[in-house]
């Protein structure tokens, strides 16, 4: 089995119909999430979530990259050096 890698997926979502597709995203890789807390911030009409994952590499930016992709959502991936 490949090495895992420890993750903290930042995602903002300013489009709000995105929000079941993402959240079927994320439930395809329940399997690696360790943590997840989402932040409604209404005053400014955006939701914050922080995603813990424990995976391989591939499995991070194939998730990152496919969330990234849907419309009205950023996502950015940090690591931690361990």
């Amino acid at each position: 089995m490949e090495n895992t890698r420890i993750a903290v997926l930042s995602i903002i979502v300013e489009d709000s119909e995105s929000t079941a597709k993402l959240n079927e995203m994320i439930h395809d890789y329940a399997e690696y999430v360790v943590g997840r807390m989402g932040i409604p911030y209404r005053e400014k009409n955006i939701s914050i979530i922080s995603l813990v994952i424990d995976a391989p590499q591939t499995k991070i930016s194939e998730l990152s990259g496919k969330i990234g992709r849907l419309s009205g959502v950023t996502a950015k991936a940090a690591y931690a050096k361990v």
